[in-house]
């Protein structure tokens, strides 16, 4: 891959297709990783080939394997784009608007309240950034990736706190009956 990165470089187009036939699989699942949006992902890996055609000349194979120098432009694009994307703050479980069930007993919709004030109470002694997580996560459905990007936080640590606190809530919700 060496010869064919060097020989883009040149301008060889026949070298750059085959470097993509070669790789494009490859980086696609990196950029995949960073943005789930398979839309938004085929855009990034279009822009992450044009940089590489652009910048084939500066590939140094003293520094880095080819595909290893690929994913890295891969993988910033990517966070790039996911950085580009709007952010979605997340929402105070109040802020939920409730739905009527005209089906539901008196007696149903107060034990179902009654549920409902208890994981509110539950998610609320999480504490934040924890609480925020888990309803952005579970109310508004983000992804781990995107909750971390959202956060400004790494995604072990974003795994973490979604791991530790479904275990609290877990504990709160058992320790409440």
């Amino acid at each position: 891959m060496v010869a064919l990165l060097l020989a883009a470089a040149e301008g060889d187009e026949p070298s750059f297709s085959e470097l993509y036939r070669r790789t494009s699989a490859k980086l696609f699942g990196v950029v995949l990783r960073i943005c789930p949006d398979r839309g938004i992902a085929e855009d990034v890996l279009v822009d992450v080939y044009l940089t590489i055609w652009r910048r084939a000349g500066a590939f140094d194979p003293g520094r880095a394997s080819p595909i290893t120098w690929m994913a890295t432009i891969a993988r910033n694009r990517a966070i790039d784009a996911v950085r580009r994307q709007p952010r979605v703050a997340p929402v105070a479980i109040d802020m939920v608007p409730e739905m009527a069930d005209c089906a539901t007993l008196a007696e149903a919709a107060l034990i179902e309240a009654e549920g409902d004030a208890r994981l509110h109470l539950c998610v609320e002694r999480l504490g934040e950034p924890q609480s925020g997580a888990i309803r952005a996560a579970f109310f508004h459905g983000l992804t781990y990736a995107q909750l971390a990007t959202t956060m400004a936080v790494p995604l072990g640590t974003m795994k973490s706190w979604i791991r530790r606190s479904l275990a609290r809530l877990k504990e709160c919700l058992h320790a409440e009956d």
